[in-house]
């Protein structure tokens, strides 16, 4: 069974009427369009107190003004199955001194993160130019839309060759046509018709188209200036419609009332193509020459619209080579006499907008998801199969207490950790036992987030590790007790204690800071207990082995990661072969899962959704491993019968 690719992106989403939005739906299902064994999901950003009706795709919501937000959304991050975080970044998303909050989320997440800037500054504040070196740490691969973005990245921020991809602006796939049918489409008339759309601020510099019209309207009195879009919601919030009312005053004085008309209104992006197909030219005249992406000219030139625009960054690289007529900033007669120049030379019009949509073509949706799954492949192949980790289980650290290994550290002798102990003082008349071993891996490894981490543990996860390599059977089962002369009491242990024991050892396996002969050592040992596995009949064995598996699966580990790691065993093969191969442990995993389903089909009933007829002991493993079996497969099946066995055992058992 190949390995679905998992891809959870951060940004806007539709409905929100925002360019970034859009662009994520666009993207996702670009992306998950391409092939079935790819699966994408969305966090989204929302304003204070502000709701939507989102798509199923969006899994957790993020309010971008509470900090707590972004450490829950790591947390979220982290016990879910994506191999990949796509962030969609723009200063004015995230909250905080120069969009700071996501840093509270990046730095607390397990998962290889790809970020699309759509904004790059060449000549930072000192705020801004901090925040953005960190994200370029935090991101394994940075995709922009432009070479001048590049040039930026490598000039300013000194950003190596390797770290960047170049993906363009994506945008809808139509045929080159006239405009005269999506004219009457839309009932305008069939006079030359000038667009400008996109969410209105002063930045958008409309005025210059309107005092250039007067010469252009004299010659072509049934020209229509069409202003496509609602306000920008934060130029609506702080200044109200001061700017579109300014417009409208101006259009009244130059004595345009019949020649320009304002539709305000954010266009669902069908009738925004349609209004563009109709246009015969297309106007960017932006003040701000920092401007390194703009979806809006993008459509234009794949649409192959004739195109005017002032010269900021993007238009001077999109409209090179007769892709369009650039005019400087504010220049009045600069506009007048390129639109004049396109109005009375069709022909030559005509081979601009067929430039245009030539160059578009490779800017399609489909293209763009081709390019973005490639840089994700890339990404996973490049880089270690076990990205970084700052916080394995980032659930609000700020209020949470330092943990302390007084306690364990005292349990823990050369051999492994004492059951029990008398007043606080270890009592070594019980021994050890296995199932502690493997639920104490569990815990160090939760608690590694660096290097540094790892080799505070390191003693105590060797110990543990030593203990489990000793107590399994040629057979593949485990000793479970061991007394205080280090001699086994058993001839093997229970089912729970290969389940606990493989309960720690796929924590070991999928840990980036274990070293190479520490993580193989722990898949031979799983390895070995393949058959046992298979055989196992008791559910919270079953539960346990799938917890510990879906730590190997979801790090995507697998055979060819151990090939050049010699071990060496006294009771094992000396060579790669020993291992198991990851499809392996996926049926298993699975099998044990469809296990539990059937296991509460047969038992639950009104009032008693539960696996079996009673409740004894780690009932909450149960559930919980049907859990991650959803978040590895996607199986709904799964999610329902965990979700309600959870919300039955917390109802019963919880008393608040």
């Amino acid at each position: 069974m190949k390995k679905q690719l998992k891809v959870l992106f951060i940004g806007t989403y539709v409905p929100k009427e925002c360019g970034i939005a859009t662009f994520t739906f666009d993207l996702l299902n670009s992306v998950s369009g391409m092939h079935d064994d790819i699966h994408c999901e969305v966090i989204a950003l929302n304003d204070p107190s502000e709701t939507y009706n989102y798509p199923d795709e969006v899994v957790f919501q993020i309010e971008r003004n509470k900090l707590e937000d972004y450490h829950r959304a790591a947390d979220f991050i982290n016990q879910s199955d994506a191999d990949i975080v796509c962030l969609q970044h723009e200063f004015g998303l995230f909250w905080g001194n120069a969009g700071d909050y996501i840093f509270t989320l990046l730095s607390g997440i397990n998962k290889h993160v790809i970020t699309t800037l759509h904004t790059v500054i060449k000549e930072p504040q000192p705020e801004y130019r901090a925040s953005t070196e960190k994200l370029i740490q935090y991101s394994e691969k940075l995709v922009v839309m432009s070479q001048t973005a590049v040039d930026m990245l490598k000039e300013v921020y000194n950003v190596p060759d390797e770290k960047i991809e170049v993906v363009f602006h994506g945008l809808p796939d139509y045929p080159f046509n006239n405009c005269s049918k999506y004219k009457r489409m839309l009932n305008l008339k069939g006079s030359p018709l000038i667009l400008t759309f996109g969410l209105l601020s002063p930045n958008k510099g409309i005025e210059s188209m309107l005092e250039a019209l007067p010469a252009v309207v004299s010659q072509y009195p049934d020209l229509t200036y069409l202003i496509l879009g609602a306000t920008h919601p934060v130029v609506k919030k702080h200044s109200g419609e001061i700017y579109r009312e300014y417009l409208m005053k101006r259009v009244s004085e130059l004595g345009l009332e019949n020649n320009v008309v304002f539709h305000d209104k954010f266009v669902e992006k069908e009738e925004l193509c349609n209004y563009i197909l109709a246009s015969d030219i297309y106007a960017s005249p932006y003040l701000s020459r920092e401007q390194i992406v703009s979806g809006a000219l993008t459509y234009a030139i794949g649409m192959g619209k004739a195109i005017v625009s002032t010269p900021y960054w993007y238009a001077q690289e999109m409209l090179s080579d007769n892709r369009g007529i650039l005019v400087d900033f504010g220049d009045k007669d600069g506009f007048k006499n390129s639109l004049l120049y396109l109005l009375e030379n069709p022909d030559e019009c005509n081979n601009m907008r067929k430039k245009a949509y030539d160059f578009g073509r490779k800017m399609t949706w489909k293209n763009i998801g081709k390019e973005y799954n490639a840089v994700f492949a890339k990404t996973l192949k490049n880089y270690n199969t076990y990205p970084r980790i700052q916080n394995r289980f980032n659930f609000l650290p700020d209020q949470l207490p330092e943990v302390k290994l007084d306690y364990l550290k005292l349990l823990t002798d050369d051999v492994g950790i004492m059951q029990h102990t008398n007043l606080g003082v270890p009592a070594r008349h019980y021994g050890y036992s296995a199932d502690d071993i493997g639920r104490g891996l569990v815990a160090l490894i939760q608690l590694i987030d660096s290097q540094e981490k790892t080799e505070e543990l390191w003693k105590l996860i060797t110990t543990y590790m030593s203990f489990l390599e000793h107590a399994q059977t040629g057979s593949g089962h485990f000793h479970n007790f061991m007394n205080y002369r280090r001699e086994f009491l058993d001839e093997k242990g229970s089912e729970d204690t290969i389940g606990r024991a493989i309960y720690g050892l796929g924590y070991v396996v999928s840990c980036p800071y274990m070293s190479k002969n520490i993580r193989t050592l722990a898949h031979t040992l799983i390895s070995k207990s393949k058959t046992q596995m298979e055989k196992l009949s008791y559910p919270r064995a079953k539960a346990y082995t799938m917890c510990g598996l879906y730590e190997m699966l979801r790090a995507g580990v697998d055979v060819n990661d151990f090939e050049d790691t010699f071990v060496s065993r006294r009771d094992a093969v000396k060579s790669i072969d020993a291992l198991v191969d990851r499809d392996t442990f996926e049926s298993i995993f699975v099998n044990h899962a469809d296990f539990l389903v059937d296991l509460y089909e047969t038992n639950h009933k009104e009032g008693w959704n539960w696996f079996e007829p009673t409740v004894t002991y780690s009932n909450a493993k149960l559930s919980e491993s049907l859990i991650l079996a959803y978040n590895y497969t996607k199986n709904r099946t799964y999610r329902r019968v965990g979700l309600a066995t959870l919300d039955f055992l917390t109802e019963i058992q919880w008393k608040g």
